[in-house]
């Protein structure tokens, strides 16, 4: 390699955001450098976030189903956990599955991916360090690249509050996913999304699990009457939920991590074998020399752009955790393809009306647009219309009829501008629903559409037959 070399677009990171922006690219005919510092493609998402722990969120269920199964008139031998494969099957079988498409559809579409770290030095230039083992094409330390395009995908890391440093026994979320084994006892900081699904996870692999949550209630983002649904399952798995509780300190030994929180002021201990620490995460942009650019930052290091992911720099775009909007994986999908279009000279624009977010927690929650709040707060007339789970022949036959689909849809032409989902599926069906919400969809087109029977679709058809005022199976 020379000591400057010009590339023409160059992504840092291989997380969803920035393999989905390298892959587009290359498909639009651009010449095409991704920067990845770790020695794995696909970042937190496919490594040691959303995939990983949806695998073992699924082993749980296969466990619980397993003892409950004379529910079905099924009588087996208690089950036994072997948490050692369950690991192995998720590290090797599910993880490195995934992350090994990315680097073979990388390589198909002619991506150059170089391992190392990458700083600015203008708004032109960077410079790579190279960091091993060297998985991929690896960089001489002090390589300079000249670049005509760049796109930021640097991803964010978990945050670390004061007194509970993460070591030993103190967890981040990726030492909560790669437990050596099953805690009998387990203290969860943050009753978000990730802290409610791994919560729910280890209380299905046997855990005793109690979540300190510092607000009113666990799972801020959805509306109460969803949440409650879920705490009534996490009571019959015996999940202790403290709410309004301040984690202050923890003190650990070689055996256990003793935590001191307060509520009303008033001091509190719990013991546990391992405490994880989930109340948030922060945007990887305080080390990659943007104060060598022109670009702009805002509140929380996040990164300022225009609805193509353009930053105050015309050719450096920044997408996914990095910029303002939920942090999720399918956003960062989504402005990834539109940052490369736009770079091709596209009128692309991350125009949504609503992104779908979901917590993989016992049942699902899904929610996508408005709730009835944000519409009213936004002076919109609406009208809500929801059917129960509970008079679904497949969630009946599944045995998991708690739940419902609620549509919001507006008084005026009944157009649907928000759904929530919990229950059985809920990760499945907003699909649908932000289909709706984004196509700009009204009650009676979902009514007009001829939905399986019989499904958990169903009650989507059936809570628009509401919406429209001709309710059937209610």
């Amino acid at each position: 390699m020379s000591d400057v070399e010009k590339r023409d677009t160059v992504i840092i990171g291989a997380g969803p955001g920035g393999y989905v922006a390298a892959i587009r690219a290359a498909e639009l005919g651009q010449s095409v450098t991704v920067i990845e510092k770790s020695d794995t493609l696909g970042g937190v998402c496919l490594n040691v976030g959303c995939v990983p722990s949806k695998a073992l969120i699924n082993a749980g269920h296969r466990f619980q189903e397993a003892k409950d199964a004379s529910t079905f008139g099924i009588t087996t031998q208690a089950p036994t956990l072997d948490f050692s494969k369950t690991q192995a099957w998720k590290d090797e079988k599910v993880v490195a599955r995934m992350t090994s498409g990315v680097k073979m559809l990388l390589k198909k579409h002619k991506v150059d991916v170089i391992q190392g770290e990458a700083v600015l030095d203008s708004d032109t230039k960077l410079r790579v360090v190279s960091t091993g083992p060297k998985q991929f094409m690896s960089a001489d330390d002090g390589l300079t690249i000249e670049f005509k395009n760049l796109i930021i995908a640097t991803g964010s890391r978990p945050i670390e509050i004061p007194g509970f440093k993460f070591s030993g026994r103190v967890l981040d979320s990726t030492g909560g996913l790669n437990l050596p084994e099953v805690p009998k006892e387990f203290i969860v900081i943050g009753g978000g999304y990730v802290g409610t699904e791994l919560a729910g996870a280890y209380a299905n692999l046997g855990s005793h699990v109690t979540i300190l949550e510092g607000t009113d209630s666990i799972l801020p983002n959805f509306d109460k009457d969803m949440v409650k649904i879920v705490l009534n399952q996490m009571k019959k798995k015996g999940i202790d939920v403290i709410t309004n509780a301040m984690a202050k300190k923890s003190e650990q030994d070689d055996n256990s991590v003793t935590v001191t929180y307060e509520v009303d002021g008033k001091p509190s201990t719990i013991k546990a074998d391992y405490c994880m620490v989930t109340v948030g995460r922060r945007a990887n942009t305080d080390d990659i020399g943007l104060e060598m650019t022109s670009v702009k930052t805002g509140d929380h290091g996040l990164i300022e752009v225009d609805q193509q992911g353009r930053t105050s720099v015309s050719n450096i775009f920044a997408i996914g955790d990095i910029v303002a909007g939920p942090a999720l994986a399918h956003k960062a999908f989504f402005e990834a393809k539109t940052a490369a279009g736009a770079i091709a000279g596209n009128k692309t624009a991350n125009d949504w009306v609503g992104v779908p977010a979901v917590c993989f927690a016992d049942p699902e929650l899904a929610t996508v647009g408005l709730t009835e709040k944000d519409a009213k707060a936004k002076g919109l007339e609406v009208s809500t219309a929801k059917f129960p789970f509970a008079g679904n022949a497949r969630a009946v036959s599944l045995d998991q009829p708690d739940g419902f689909v609620r549509l919001v849809t507006t008084k005026d032409g009944n157009a649907v501008v928000g759904a929530q989902v919990v229950g059985p599926g809920a990760s499945d069906l907003i699909a649908e629903l932000s289909l709706a919400v984004n196509g700009g969809m009204n009650a009676e087109d979902i009514a007009l559409t001829i939905h399986p029977h019989p499904t958990l679709s169903e009650p989507i058809q059936e809570a628009a037959d509401i919406a429209i005022g001709f309710p059937t199976h209610i």
